[in-house]
């Protein structure tokens, strides 16, 4: 297994305010990072700064944060204010997020997000190494920042990426790429991209961190049918089914793609084939997710970031415990 081994943060149904001794049990437990998401739940950065506080020897993660939803000085002062309070322990996520998110949940025109993320990714390398900015991008103007907090040492960016273009972009502009909702052969797809990019424009080699969702249940049935929910709340979203189209999944999606067009979420979910489960969520005794953890590791991931799913019944801090690599 990689060195590495991170969870999702923060647990659902539990207050920030009560997760220090979570916090503090990862580490017991051999984990090495915590990451977080940004959709409608929690920040991405507060629950990190508890960690920061609460248990060091932890690497802090965001996966991530959208390129449109917030300015991108604000974003700089964020990234850099974190990266102050944990210096060398912070790793910044970025990406274009979706229509869903940015559009339709925050108000934000999703416009030419691949311009909106590469812009954020140069200005915030610009912003960190101390640069007075004033530029004209692509997607926005800056004049005359610069950034009034200089951390020790500056985070890596990492991009999310799906479809190549993103993929040559976290390579080329960033510091590796956050990869999610794939199987682990998809990755021997996408993560060769990102390195000869990288090796392209003649940068270190990438970090492939990979959000992996995980639920340890044996039972089969109960774990296919509802996750069955989650992958068409994700798959149908414009940018997903893009991504999963480029994988060659148009044939045993298509099904789910059209009814969910159509209007009908009933013939939509049944229309999930169980083999697209057994590939895109982990599931089975501990060992068996473990097992299977590892083969996105053999095929190129660096940093897989648990995300436990809680179906059939399974108790989210207990499943943590289950899969823990010590």
């Amino acid at each position: 297994m990689t060195s590495r081994y991170g969870i999702t943060v923060p647990f659902g149904g539990i207050p920030l305010a009560e997760h220090r001794d979570i916090y503090r049990e990862l580490v017991d437990l051999g984990y090495t990072d915590v990451w977080t998401a940004e959709a409608d739940g929690s920040d991405g950065f507060t629950p990190l700064a508890l960690a920061a506080a609460w248990a060091p020897e932890l690497r802090l993660g965001v996966a991530i944060i959208p390129a449109f939803t917030r300015g991108p000085a604000l974003l700089a002062q964020s990234a850099a204010s974190l990266a102050d309070a944990a210096p060398g322990r912070f790793v910044m996520g970025i990406g274009s997020s979706s229509n869903v998110i940015v559009e339709r949940w925050n108000g934000i025109p999703f416009e030419e997000p691949y311009k909106r993320t590469r812009d954020v990714v140069r200005f915030m390398k610009a912003a960190m190494g101390g640069e007075k900015i004033s530029e004209t991008y692509d997607s926005f103007d800056i004049k005359g920042f610069r950034l009034g907090i200089r951390p020790a040492e500056q985070p890596p960016i990492l991009v999310a990426a799906l479809r190549e273009g993103m993929l040559k972009m976290a390579g080329r502009e960033g510091d590796g790429a956050i990869i999610n909702w794939l199987s682990a052969d998809d990755v021997t797809t996408v993560a060769p991209i990102v390195h000869a990019a990288a090796e392209k424009a003649g940068k270190p080699a990438p970090e492939i961190a990979a959000r992996i969702f995980v639920c340890p249940s044996e039972d089969a049935e109960t774990v296919r049918e509802q996750a069955k929910f989650a992958i068409a709340a994700y798959l149908n979203v414009p940018v997903y089914a893009a991504f999963h189209e480029w994988m060659g999944r148009s044939e045993v999606l298509g099904g789910m793609w059209q009814n969910w067009k159509d209007g009908d979420r009933k013939a939509a979910l049944a229309a999930i084939p169980d083999s697209v489960v057994d590939e895109l969520i982990i599931h089975g005794s501990p060992d068996e997710c473990r097992e299977h953890i590892g083969r996105y590791v053999e095929a190129g991931v660096d940093t897989p970031a648990l995300a436990v799913m809680p179906f059939a019944g399974v108790d989210p801090l207990q499943a943590v415990r289950d899969l823990a690599p010590a």
